[in-house]
């Protein structure tokens, strides 16, 4: 790892609570769509993050790149893949990076060391997105859940005879898994 990286990996490894693979996995693939996408730190959504995962290098994407499920430019299409997909919104450009395939080792560490030396473009591959820029985030009127009394954001309400249902307390109907 490069000495001007030491202070941005201590940030992802403190944010994180332990330093690891998939962590430098995460740290890897930020650093790589900065410099694909000419990207800096997203005070907004100006940068969007598309994970494929939930594992532990999503949490070095949110340090380095600002992306959080809070402003509503980290989203999961869960695929249970070591891939992400960046898009930089002021230059309408995207990438997708799938982790390749590495080397079996006898060790944590020794996979470890092998990501924490490897540059990023021997890690990953780098692909197009399959799907556009997500919109963005909207905010919704919120209405009480007519059964439980819990306020629920409009788009996750359901309706269900004359009430509005939320996720928790609607009866879905599903004829085909009973």
């Amino acid at each position: 790892m490069r000495d001007e990286n030491k202070e941005l990996w201590n940030k992802c490894a403190e944010f994180h609570g332990h330093v690891c693979g998939g962590l430098t996995i995460g740290y890897k693939a930020a650093l790589y769509a900065m410099d694909l996408l000419k990207l800096d730190f997203s005070e907004d959504e100006e940068v969007v993050c598309i994970s494929e995962n939930d594992a532990c290098g999503v949490d070095a994407i949110q340090v380095i790149l600002g992306c959080s499920i809070g402003k509503g430019n980290l989203l999961f299409h869960m695929r249970g893949k070591q891939a992400f997909s960046f898009y930089n919104r002021k230059t309408n450009e995207a990438v997708r990076l799938v982790l390749k395939e590495r080397p079996e080792f006898q060790t944590k560490e020794e996979s470890f060391q092998f990501l924490q030396n490897s540059e990023p473009e021997d890690l990953f591959f780098v692909k197009q997105p399959s799907y556009q820029v997500p919109e963005r985030a909207r905010l919704f009127k919120s209405y009480k859940c007519d059964c439980c009394g819990e306020v629920t954001a409009e788009h996750m309400l359901r309706l269900q005879g004359d009430q509005k249902l939320c996720l928790d307390c609607y009866d879905e109907y599903d004829r085909f898994h009973v």
